[in-house]
């Protein structure tokens, strides 16, 4: 099988550009027969840009610009050839036929980056970065993202091995010597060591839970009894009419979603079913969803009808809420609508002063700002260091298991048991940190993960 790969990367349709690329000992002398000799591609300089023109035999495909980056200081760190093309299917396709008949492969999906990786260019966690670069939706998923594949999240990896590796040597140089009962490990100092680990693995797995809602959007669900507004806010927060608005309650029988960017940030919008008794099956199975919203949501907007909601209808609700759902780490508002029908604001809405409260009317666009105010404070109130902010699940569950490791041999320090004990534990934490950053991976890790990306990247 050839080692010289290739593959369009730009996405699938119709654009100005498109790009086809090889990878590969062999991209120079494959992509050569593409070009007229008097194109003289073997001397065009590398990382330079040349306009030329791709023949099949007699006929001319397209005019392109090709550039040609040769080992070690190309993205894969191998030879590769970029032709940038004009947008159309049939030139894409033509192309890369042409690259395929003269002895290149059909790349796999991330197999480019996966060689980016292998030659030394990447290490796994940048290397996961530039998928996550791709999906970025947001200024602060691009951020993330970008932080990552700068390097930031492994050079705290790297410094968590280091104070690992310190670790380590104090108590291997101990079991060199476990025969003339001599102890070099000072246990006060290992647990310096230990508290400083303990503290900075922890501050990123407590990350994972902003981190991961941040990449995926930060979930909202408008909830509250019916026909008090929700889907109008949904709207008036989208500014379009995205849920159907009606008089008859039960209108919504399904969560429905949407997503907006405010400063950057993606809001992940859940129009929930009111919540009330109902014998009616699909409005009691909305219900259920709407539960599920709550449970899963950072921010809860509780919206209510400033002209029929008595202080007790609240209480009771909110007791609800307190009794059925872990309300911890969320932010809860009350939405009081329907303010255009009042003539002075109701004064007992006080009494929630430990509460987050909104008077708006969604219906005329009133004081919306207020709530996209209070959202950006949310954010900035859980605003981390971005070098810190955990959002992969693979980090995750590895820092969950060093966090184990740690854990041991604080124990064992505290029972004294056998040195080569503890010993077993950090060679289990150094391990997970050798996965971490692809030191040590295995052929079915690295092909789970590049298996994600898109052909071309």
């Amino acid at each position: 099988m050839s080692n010289t790969i290739c593959a369009i990367s730009t996405p699938s349709g119709l654009g100005a550009i498109a790009i086809v690329r090889a990878s590969g000992s062999e991209a120079f002398s494959i992509a050569a027969k593409l070009f007229p000799a008097e194109s003289h591609f073997n001397d065009i300089p590398v990382q330079q840009a040349r306009f030329t023109q791709v023949y099949d035999g007699e006929q001319l495909i397209d005019q392109v610009v090709v550039t040609k980056f040769a080992a070690p200081h190309s993205y894969t760190g191998e030879d590769m050839v970029e032709i940038s093309c004009h947008g159309s299917l049939f030139i894409q396709k033509k192309i890369l036929e042409l690259l395929l008949d003269n002895g290149c492969r059909m790349a796999q999906p991330g197999e480019f980056t996966q060689r980016a990786f292998l030659n030394g260019k990447l290490d796994l966690p940048q290397a996961e970065a530039v998928a996550d670069l791709i999906e970025s939706q947001s200024e602060t998923t691009h951020r993330l993202a970008i932080s990552q594949l700068k390097g930031d999240f492994s050079k705290r990896i790297h410094q968590l091995r280091e104070k690992f590796v310190q670790m380590a040597s104090l108590v291997e140089l101990e079991l060199d010597f476990s025969e003339e009962d001599v102890e070099f490990a000072n246990r006060d100092e290992l647990l310096q060591l230990l508290d400083n680990l303990d503290e900075e693995v922890h501050l990123m797995i407590r990350s994972f839970k902003l981190g991961n809602v941040l990449k995926r959007g930060i979930p909202v669900a408008i909830v509250g009894k019916p026909n008090v507004g929700k889907s109008t806010l949904l709207n008036a927060l989208l500014q379009h009419e995205r849920a159907i608005v009606s008089h008859i309650p039960g209108t919504t029988r399904d969560t429905i979603e949407d997503t907006i960017h405010i400063d950057g940030t993606l809001f992940r919008f859940i129009d929930t079913a009111g919540i009330r008794q109902s014998d009616d099956e699909l409005e009691s199975i909305g219900i259920q969803r709407t539960y599920q919203a709550i449970e899963e949501a950072s921010v809860i907007l509780y919206m209510v009808d400033v002209t029929h909601t008595t202080p007790e209808d609240i209480d009771a609700e909110l007791d609800t809420f307190n009794r059925d759902i872990d309300m911890h780490d969320k932010l809860f508002i009350i939405v009081a609508n329907k303010i255009d029908e009042l003539e002075t604001l109701p004064t007992h809405y006080n009494r929630w002063h430990d509460l987050h409260v909104c008077f708006i009317s969604a219906k005329r666009r009133v004081n919306i700002e207020e709530i996209q105010d209070k959202l950006r404070a949310f954010v900035q109130a859980h605003r981390i260091q971005d070098a810190t902010l955990l959002t992969n699940e693979r980090h995750y569950a590895l820092l969950c298991s060093i966090a184990q490791s740690l854990a041991r041999i604080r124990e064992g320090i505290r029972q004294q048991i056998p040195t080569d004990l503890l010993a077993e534990d950090i060679r289990a934490a150094l391990h997970d940190l050798g996965c971490l950053t692809g030191t040590i991976a295995s052929d079915d890790l690295l092909n789970h993960i590049f298996g994600h990306f898109c052909i071309g990247k």
